[in-house]
């Protein structure tokens, strides 16, 4: 219950939810992503012994321990096992979403998060683009798809590969979603920002180098 209200309330994310730490390890194989909200009561493995064999591997994704263990000893525990923070149920979705953000800005602070291709500069931390002296804020998914395609400057994405890049697993997608979003960043940069390849897909064009 727990889970499908927390994927229902945090919008503004791309959310996947899996049920049990094997799915969580397999999804990991698969996916890339910015924060793991981690119960600790989870079935078949823990949620600790699932996070120590995290951070033994190196995966150094920001956790979120969520848990009803309130004792100081479980949530030194979880600390100490490599967790980012600690949030005890029931707990305000508003709460969740500040502690989130919180995380985000440590991570983006460590790692120097603006992405810089020709023109084009994205700012993770104000989800801001600038492009030919002009910047703008972006919706998540708006945002999501340029930092996709800025990141492979060249490479042809179908409207089916961003959706799946941009939209959790359980989201309802409007057939013309991703053209909508596309139209939007067009409309505030021009449309050659993002080059569409009739029949294919749209792409960031590559800089063009003079020998």
């Amino acid at each position: 219950m727990i889970g499908q209200s927390l994927q229902k309330a945090l919008k503004s994310h791309v959310v996947n939810w899996v049920k049990d730490s094997f799915a969580a390890e397999h999804t990991l194989n698969l996916e890339t992503y910015d924060l793991i909200l981690l119960d600790l009561g989870l079935p078949k493995r823990s949620g600790l012994e699932y996070l120590v064999q995290l951070r033994e591997k190196g995966i150094m994704i920001p956790v979120l321990i969520i848990t009803a263990r309130d004792s100081i000893e479980d949530r030194v525990k979880g600390l100490d096992c490599g967790a980012d923070d600690y949030l005890l149920k029931p707990f305000a979705v508003e709460e969740l979403e500040a502690r989130i953000r919180v995380l985000a800005r440590r991570k983006q602070d460590r790692t120097h998060p603006i992405i810089t291709y020709g023109d084009a500069s994205l700012d993770p931390a104000t989800h801001t683009l600038s492009y030919q002296g002009r910047t703008e804020r972006l919706s998540v998914k708006a945002f999501n798809i340029m930092q996709i395609l800025i990141e492979n400057p060249g490479v042809i994405y179908s409207r089916s590969q961003l959706e799946e890049k941009i939209y959790g697993w359980s989201d309802e997608v409007e057939s013309n979603a991703v053209e909508v979003h596309i139209h939007t960043i067009r409309r505030k940069f021009g449309a050659e920002i993002i080059v569409n390849v009739r029949g294919v897909g749209y792409t960031f064009p590559k800089v063009r180098v003079n020998s």
